[in-house]
């Protein structure tokens, strides 16, 4: 990989810390050494090593009183809002970009990295793969999709605030992201996890919840610790902004593979596709109650079974008709030669959950 450029002092901005790619972020750059390392939230993050930051990102007064004596020299931009329309989520998580940016006009920004996924390829949740889907694997300079995307709205405003402010830029097209993260929203690591220690706990079967063509097509996934490697990486490093990549793991597995391994992990009996989706949503409704009790008898850290499980989420990913890979050339050329192996990141992250005591 190549070098990063090292300039002193540095201090980094992470909006979103408490999201799977925020807390790695946060994690990475505390490990690493030589950054004073700030979060910005409404809330703090338990046990964060970073100076948190209280703001409402929708507030331009809040983030210019918050952020006036704060002197950033690199933004890393994790946070979203889920709204009930693509339009709505334009105006909002739109807004939520341009405000920080705004409120730190002053500051000596030198790089904003912008985290967003392969829904700039897809589209919006309303209206996931009903356009005119590019040809996979999918590779940054495919035009945009003739649909609302808040995706699009944010690297707007961000390629506006680069030329106003001066500072470079990256945008990381993630996939699917697994990680570390408690109350999130997006959370397939964890939301499987949590429904085979259901089955486990049931005696039922763990049974994938989505469509014959993800069981038997070829995927791909983001770590959640290589997407932060990825977005400093692009941060630091000399001629690597200014620039939109994709960010993978590099390697690629079918379900029908992968899902008896996470199985064989729980010790629960894998069942697959067989005819039609069966969504989580379905399979887990209700399940709350008997969450709280496997909380209660294992001792786990939380049992709110809504902040655990995004049953939605994965059941929008496992459930889509078409395949979903992503190239990785582009960062590759450009000197990243970051990797994990997918069955490793899952095993790692649900060893870190159980000894966390989020599962038991």
């Amino acid at each position: 990989m190549t070098t990063p450029t090292v300039n002193h002092p540095r201090t980094a901005l992470v909006v979103g810390a408490s999201g799977i790619a925020g807390s790695a972020i946060v994690e990475q750059l505390n490990r690493n050494g030589g950054w004073t390392v700030l979060s910005l939230s409404r809330n703090p993050v338990t046990g964060s090593p970073a100076r948190h930051i209280a703001a409402d990102l929708l507030s331009a007064d809040s983030l210019a009183l918050a952020l006036r004596n704060e002197n950033p020299t690199h933004v890393f931009f994790t946070a979203w809002a889920r709204q009930d329309t693509e339009q709505e989520n334009i105006a909002v998580n739109a807004a939520m970009l341009r405000n920080l940016l705004d409120a730190l006009n002053d500051a000596p920004v030198e790089h904003v990295a912008l985290m967003t996924g392969l829904k700039h390829y897809l589209g919006p949740f309303e209206s996931y793969g009903a356009g005119p889907i590019p040809d996979t694997p999918f590779r940054e300079e495919e035009p945009r999709l003739p649909a609302p995307n808040f995706y699009y709205a944010q690297e707007d405003e961000l390629w506006a605030a680069a030329e106003r402010q001066g500072f470079r830029w990256s945008v990381h097209r993630s996939h699917t992201v697994i990680g570390h993260a408690v109350g999130n929203a997006m959370n397939m690591g964890l939301t499987l996890a949590a429904q085979a220690t259901l089955c486990k706990e049931l005696g039922k079967p763990f049974v994938f919840p989505g469509s014959e063509t993800q069981w038997n097509g070829l995927t791909d996934m983001t770590d959640g610790e290589l997407l932060a490697e990825h977005m400093i990486w692009a941060a630091t490093t000399e001629n690597a902004g200014n620039q939109a990549y994709n960010v993978v793991n590099g390697d690629v597995f079918r379900w029908r593979w992968m899902w008896p391994k996470l199985a064989a992990y729980f010790g629960v009996k894998a069942e697959g596709y067989e005819g039609s989706p069966r969504p989580l949503e379905e399979q887990m409704h209700g399940m709350n109650q008997e969450w709280g009790k496997i909380a209660a008898t294992h001792g786990l850290a939380e049992a709110d079974l809504s902040r655990v499980a995004s049953w939605w989420h994965t059941d929008a990913d496992l459930g889509r008709q078409m395949e979903v890979l992503a190239d990785m050339s582009k960062s590759r050329l450009a000197g990243f030669t970051g990797y994990r192996r997918t069955e490793d990141s899952f095993q790692r992250l649900f060893d870190r959950y159980r000894a966390e005591k989020i599962i038991p």
